[in-house]
């Protein structure tokens, strides 16, 4: 009698923070969660398709793919991909040039639970916002938020928002995922509050680098160059000196 022994590998995407819309110059970091190591973010963006980073876009500092400045360009589908190409939920990410986003889930969300959507803007503030799925108007938040209880699979659908006198935002699709699925992966741990802080640190420094490199080196030469011309103004400050002695 032959067993067969299978084994199910659990792998995800991170994105932090986590929501599926972002404003222009905004930053993320990308991650992939898995049981088994050696998985890589991917991305199909209109401008290029099956990029891999680091390869053309983002920063790795080992654990994350850190995308400092988004662009419009970077709107896309990404995604984790294994050494032998099994790929994760793949999510969409969408950058916007406008004024106005809404802050939704990137992930699908577990039917029955409690979903919050935030209406938010560059400079943060409590707006009242109108919320639509699919197109038509369903709530209007007097503080930009707006709370659907104990999703079910009817609220899947595409949202946006809207803020009168400041603008629209992009559509996104919430997903809901049945609660039976015993496959899916466990939750994710929030991340470090001290990530972002140390993707943007690393952003800076590897942003600020050709211009430090560039202060030393002119330093440097500056300093050679100092050091070049202090013999012959020695010479002369000497020469000057007998001059007056005789």
């Amino acid at each position: 009698m032959k067993i067969t022994m299978l084994c199910l590998i659990f792998f995800s995407i991170r994105v932090i923070p986590s929501r599926s819309q972002f404003f222009k110059y905004d930053l993320v970091s990308l991650g992939c969660e898995s049981s088994a190591g050696g998985n890589t973010v991917k991305r199909n963006t209109s401008f290029r398709r099956q990029d891999s980073c680091p390869y053309g876009w983002g920063r790795f500092n080992g654990s994350f793919c850190i995308i400092c400045d988004l662009y419009p360009l970077d709107s896309g589908l990404y995604w984790c991909e294994t050494e032998s190409g099994e790929r994760s939920h793949a999510v969409n990410i969408t950058v916007t040039a406008g004024s106005v986003i809404l802050e939704s889930p990137v992930l699908p969300v577990m039917e029955g639970d409690n979903v919050t959507l935030n209406c938010t803007t560059q400079t943060p503030s409590n707006l009242p916002a109108g919320f639509y799925k699919d197109g038509f108007l369903i709530r209007t938040g007097s503080t930009g938020e707006m709370t659907i209880h104990s999703v079910s699979k009817s609220d899947e659908g595409f949202y946006k928002c809207s803020i009168s006198g400041v603008g629209e935002s992009p559509e996104s699709w919430l997903a809901v995922r049945a609660a039976s699925l015993s496959s899916a992966p466990p939750p994710a741990a929030p991340p470090p509050a001290a990530l972002l802080s140390v993707s943007r640190l690393m952003c800076h420094l590897v942003v600020g680098t050709p211009y430090l490199l560039s202060t030393i080196v002119l330093g440097l030469i500056y300093r050679d160059r100092k050091r070049a011309t202090q013999p012959d103004e020695e010479q002369d400050r000497s020469h000057a000196v007998i001059m007056e002695v005789e």
